[in-house]
């Protein structure tokens, strides 16, 4: 495996050579389509969920006035408007789970699968996967953006939330379809505000340690395989792999959630002096990106990593994030 990543990483600037994921045009080979279906057959509503959180507006002014004049038209009337609201946020979570289902299968073939000992071999002859990986990662960031700058998500659910009890002795037990083992769990979900890399994050520490019912696989070939990915990510914006500003945002977001992930995973996390990954290229590459705005990935290294304040983290690296 050493020698493996020896020869597709500079020791000196750790940066990936002679892979291109063609993220605009990549097809399923024969080997990849079971999988690809499976992931696809998720995917292909993360659009709509997306679409449906950026318009989401909440409930604030009912809640307001259910709160400031109690009584039975003002609290009627924001459990009213709280129930559609409601059941859209049950979309997103159990959209979660749905991912939460499929993405080990990603992780499997990609960096498990058939003892892969060529990662660099994996990654491109499986490029459609990696594609795919790649959405995960950008749906999880572009989600999780939109939900931090949202505060009616988690006021609409913990009003409902207070309100359930009531509502349940105020004869309105028929109208809730979000009881409480489920309203605990959404509960949970929407309490971080970063929801959907917190799944990720933790599933993949489980698939890592066994914990989700399979067996426990090399952390090392899975943290190698992120850091891979993150560094063809990189490598391809900074060689203008692709004209498109949008897949040059893919691409970043690709390579940002491999990092989180990393630095989830490995013990020493991703900014470690050994770290493969080339660390401060990745964040002089989101500081300069002037096409998009990259804030929200800036961001995330900074407040949802874990090892970044750790006294062995670089300096160098800790300045270009203050």
């Amino acid at each position: 495996m050493g020698a493996a990543l020896a020869q597709l990483f500079n020791s000196e600037k750790k940066v990936a050579v002679d892979i291109f994921l063609d993220f605009e045009a990549a097809v399923p080979g024969e080997a990849e389509k079971e999988i690809h279906s499976t992931i696809a057959e998720v995917l292909v509503k993360s659009e709509g969920i997306l679409e449906k959180l950026f318009a989401y507006k909440g409930c604030e002014e009912f809640i307001r006035k259910a709160i400031t004049t109690p009584g039975a038209e003002t609290e009627n009337a924001a459990w009213a408007a709280l129930l559609p609201a409601v059941e859209t946020l049950q979309e997103f979570y159990e959209f979660s789970t749905e991912i939460e289902k499929v993405y080990p299968k990603l992780l499997h073939q990609l960096f498990v699968a058939n003892d892969t000992a060529n990662l660099k071999q994996s990654l491109e002859g499986q490029q459609a996967l990696a594609k795919q990986l790649a959405d995960i990662f950008d749906f999880a960031l572009r989600f999780d953006d939109a939900k931090m700058v949202n505060p009616a998500i988690q006021n609409d659910f913990s009003y409902y939330r207070r309100s359930l009890s009531r509502m349940k002795l105020n004869n309105k037990g028929g109208d809730i379809k979000i009881k409480d083992e489920l309203a605990n769990r959404m509960s949970l979900f929407f309490a971080y505000p970063t929801p959907m890399m917190k799944v990720l994050t933790d599933t993949t520490v489980a698939f890592v340690n066994g914990s989700n019912g399979g067996a426990p696989v090399d952390k090392v070939q899975v943290v190698s395989g992120f850091s891979m990915m993150a560094n063809v990510c990189l490598d391809m914006v900074e060689k203008a792999k692709f004209k498109n500003t949008k897949t040059n945002m893919f691409c970043l977001r690709g390579m940002t959630g491999a990092i989180l992930l990393v630095d989830h995973v490995d013990e020493h996390g991703a900014f470690q002096k050994k770290s493969t990954i080339n660390m401060k290229g990745a964040i002089s590459q989101l500081k300069s990106f002037t096409e998009a705005s990259t804030d929200g990935l800036l961001n995330a290294l900074r407040y949802t990593t874990k090892h970044l304040n750790d006294p062995e983290t670089p300096a160098a690296i800790k300045n270009l994030l203050a």
